[in-house]
């Protein structure tokens, strides 16, 4: 296959695919930031318990 049919077909392909629309787009962004934000949170908050206790184990403040 050469480069310009690759390109063309490719181009075709690209046609056939059905697209998000605007309103989707931010959506799904809004909904990805805000599930990102609370496993942060949850990751943070394990983190902070852990330390807290394997410090207390260790005998550390």
């Amino acid at each position: 296959m050469n480069p310009v049919q690759f390109i063309q077909e490719s181009y075709n392909e690209l046609r056939k695919a059905t697209w998000l629309t605007r309103q989707q787009a931010v959506g799904s962004t809004m909904v990805v930031i805000v599930l990102v934000g609370i496993m942060s949170a949850y990751v943070a908050f394990i983190d902070f318990v852990l330390s807290v206790v394997l410090g207390a184990l260790l005998g550390r403040a």
